[in-house]
């Protein structure tokens, strides 16, 4: 039990001011208190006698910042910038943030606030014999480490911090978990990688700041009857940052501690059509041509697993006899304009070329199938891997699946329980990998890729769907996804809360399995959908709807599951209205690219977020602190999913008695207008909205400014059209038009055009300003002006 002995006094006895800190000492250890800029504060605590500065894991920027002042006033030491005030009780060490206005922001315990237990780490020795097992798991066969000799490794330590959260305010983040949890008050939290879990250590407040972990252990965050911490399991020192701010300033903070989110290419934000699986070349190059048959978008199929011979799994090459000629495969998608993205495992059957270069290389970790990507060489020889089988013969993008890569909940006929599921994995991670790394493996396996790639071409961004995620990570090209659930209007809901909780952790790109991964009923906890007969259920139509709509408008828009096929033609024919339903949403989103492109160019120029809780946009109305199943996409659009069958219920039995609407808040402080009809609403209020099938209810803010275009086949199609803006009036409103090449890394030098459209509500008028042109035209914007 972390408290079960007397600990010594955490009351200050001396102060010192260093360059860039302030050191704080007690009996009990040492607090340091380093500016990092006027908002941001990294607080330090220690019971060495020096506080190290050595930087966490995902952190990029630790610069010190000199304009700040301290004063001891009674019984405080009081660190003050002109946007914060840190102010450390003398008599107890416990820390209060105050803002500029002097409200108080948060305030730690009374009382032994910094708690510190030691403990022996061991790691496993692979001088000596280990006792393994294979397993069969989804993820492929992994192995399992019965009994093996540990060794000690380090002294570290369990952290906790204790607070006190304010009444009223919310909390949100700390990444993905599968509960449909918004609001973290009253739960607790454990944060550890699983195939349906992403854990990201920062947290964010309604009351306007945010709490970064400068941590890769497992962590939980605690606020119930039996206290407020969040603790972590394997450290050397209690190490975070503190940002003050509102919600768009405090994630602008995370990125600059973190680094900038990498540009995706245009194409990924088309649609990519995916499926539990594509088996030849023959199979993924007709899809393609049925797309373009059908004149529905489409920008990229995805090839699942098994691109290897046989039961070589993660074999980074393709399989001859049904990939024959790769090279060929590529040149006939990218002449009909279709990208790739493959699947690719950091496992390796022990039988494959691949493994035996690592094993001879000394770089598997201990008694695994797995690759060590915590060294350079390691990442490297897998990138080496990678280009050499598949992306030199065109392949346009990456699937890191099982990035985690542990997921012991895998192997369980039962869903675990939270609490032991993490001890678990503790457990498990800790065999294979330093625990106080543990919750990292898929950031330094991201980074293997960016590098990689970056080393041989400039040309092609990035682009790696991948399940798991830490700090920083967004700067490696990354889209994460929600893992493989189950299809029921449950779970849907339940992706609506995940989604946003995630993106509120400062990673930009977030998507899911459109329909779910799992659709009929099978024989483990996670293979639970509601439907045996798929996608001949009308239930499960309905369903795959509505999760298609809510889809369109992610960053990122992907349909994939395995047991149904999930082509759009699956779901009926055209004048049937699932399936124009379906075509109309992929419709919609190829009509929104330049605003959809834009948000993306934000998320790289200005550190914005593209999907967002209403209280980031809201943060005055406290109406809204709760709402799951609302939110902004940009800073124009209110999505607003429907999370109800209305037509059918599973089995295809019809819907009684069902009413075409949903329920919808309209946060105050602006006029509202339904995206279908024009009509207008006062913010502030509550209303009915329509939603049948073919209609998903979105609602535009007053003075927002959208530019359009006219549907494309592809993202990267040329119109002869100029854009249509549409303005939404009841108030002044802009919008930054970005638009680059769509791939490679120019924009990194400039190479971008950033148009400032602005709207004058009183004088009727849209104007255009060049705000950033590299190609030095000055060229005055096209478009077609249309006011709703």
């Amino acid at each position: 039990m972390l408290n079960a002995v007397k600990r010594e006094s955490q009351e200050i006895t001396s102060v010192q001011r260093e360059s860039g800190c302030v050191l704080l000492y007690s009996r009990y250890g040492v607090l340091r208190l380093a500016p990092k800029s006027e908002t941001i504060i990294r607080v330090i605590f220690t019971r060495k006698d020096t506080a190290d500065e050595v930087t966490g894991v995902g952190i990029v920027t630790d610069s010190p910042f000199t304009d700040w002042e301290l004063e001891e006033q009674g019984g405080f030491v009081n660190l003050r910038t002109s946007s914060l005030t840190v102010s450390v009780n003398k008599a107890s060490g416990s820390i209060s943030y105050y803002n500029s206005q002097g409200s108080l922001l948060l305030a730690e315990r009374d009382f032994e606030s910094h708690m510190l237990e030691e403990f022996d780490a061991y790691r496993t020795s692979e001088e000596e014999a280990a006792e393994t097992e294979s397993v069969v798991t989804p993820d492929g066969v992994k192995q399992k480490i019965k009994s093996a000799v540990r060794v000690f490794d380090k002294k570290l330590c369990r952290t906790r911090i204790h607070f006190k959260w304010q009444e009223g305010e919310a909390l949100y983040g700390l990444g993905q978990s599968a509960e449909n949890t918004l609001n973290l008050r009253g739960t607790t939290q454990f944060l550890h990688q699983a195939n349906m879990k992403i854990a990201i250590p920062f947290l964010i407040s309604s009351n306007g700041y945010g709490i970064l972990l400068a941590t890769a252990s497992p962590c939980v965050f605690h606020d119930t009857a039996y206290g407020s911490f969040i603790q972590t399991e394997a450290d050397t020192k209690i190490d975070f940052y503190f940002i003050a701010g509102e919600y768009a300033d405090i994630i602008k903070s995370y990125r600059y501690l973190t680094g900038k989110a990498a540009m995706l290419p245009k194409w990924a934000f088309g649609y990519l059509q995916s499926q539990e699986r594509y088996e030849t070349a023959d199979e993924l190059i007709a899809v393609a041509d049925e797309y373009r048959k059908r004149k529905i978008p489409l920008d990229s199929v995805i090839l699942d697993w098994m691109s290897w011979e046989g039961d070589m799994w993660g074999q980074k090459t393709f399989d001859a006899k049904r990939f024959p000629d790769p090279t060929a495969m590529m040149k006939a998608l990218h002449e009909k304009n279709v990208k790739l993205m493959i699947s690719i495992w950091p496992t390796m059957n022990r039988q494959t070329l691949n493994y035996d270069e690592f094993k001879k290389k000394g770089l598997m970790l201990p008694f695994s199938d797995i690759y060590n990507a915590f060294e350079e060489e390691g990442r490297k020889l897998y990138w080496k891997q990678a280009n050499e089988g598949l992306f030199s013969h065109g392949v346009d993008a990456w699937w890191c699946d099982s990035s985690e890569p542990f997921t012991p909940e895998w192997s369980k006929k039962e869903k675990p329980e939270p609490s032991a599921l993490y001890h678990e994995f503790l457990e498990e991670a800790g065999k294979f990998v330093p625990m106080e790394l543990s919750n990292s493996y898929g950031l330094f396996h991201a980074r293997g890729i960016y590098e990689g790639q970056r080393s041989v071409t400039d040309s092609k961004r990035v682009t790696n769907l991948t399940r798991s995620a830490w700090t920083g990570q967004q700067r490696y090209g990354v889209i994460l996804w929600s893992g493989d659930t189950a299809a029921k209007w449950e779970t849907l809901r339940q992706q609506i809360t995940a989604g946003l909780n995630f993106c509120a952790c400062g990673l930009p790109y977030w998507t899911l399995d459109i329909g779910a991964f799992f659709v009929k009923p099978g024989p483990t906890w996670f293979w639970d959908g509601d439907y045996p007969e798929g996608s001949e259920d009308l239930g499960y139509r309905e369903l795959y709807v509505r999760w298609f709509q809510y889809g369109a408008f992610l960053p990122v828009f992907r349909a994939h599951g395995t047991d149904t096929r999930r082509e759009i033609w699956a779901y009926g024919k055209p004048g049937e209205p699932f399936y124009d339903a379906l075509c109309s949403a992929v419709a919609l989103r190829y009509r929104l690219m330049p605003y959809i492109y834009s948000l993306a160019g934000a998320a790289w120029l200005e550190d914005a977020t593209i999907i967002r809780l209403l209280a980031f946009d809201f943060p005055e109305d406290k109406q809204v602190l709760n709402i799951a199943d609302q939110y902004m996409f940009g800073p124009s659009v209110m999505v607003c999913p429907v999370t109800e069958p209305m037509y059918y219920q599973a089995g295809s039995l019809p819907v009684k008695g069902a009413v075409y609407t949903r329920k919808v808040y309209l946060p105050e402080g602006t006029g509202w207008y339904d995206f279908w009809t024009n009509k207008k609403y006062a913010g502030g209020v509550w209303i009915e909205a329509a939603a049948e099938l073919e209609r998903i209810p979105l609602f535009i803010k007053a003075g927002a400014v959208i530019p359009l275009t006219e549907p494309a086949q592809y993202t990267g199609a040329k119109s002869n059209m100029p854009l249509t803006v549409q303005v939404y009036p009841g108030k002044n409103g802009e919008f930054m038009l970005y638009d680059d090449s769509g791939d490679g890394y120019g924009y990194e030098n400039g190479e971008y055009t950033l148009i400032k459209l602005v709207w004058d509500d009183a004088a009727g008028k849209l104007t255009s300003e060049a705000v950033h042109d590299y190609l030095g035209t000055n060229k005055p914007a096209e478009f077609t002006v249309k006011v709703m």
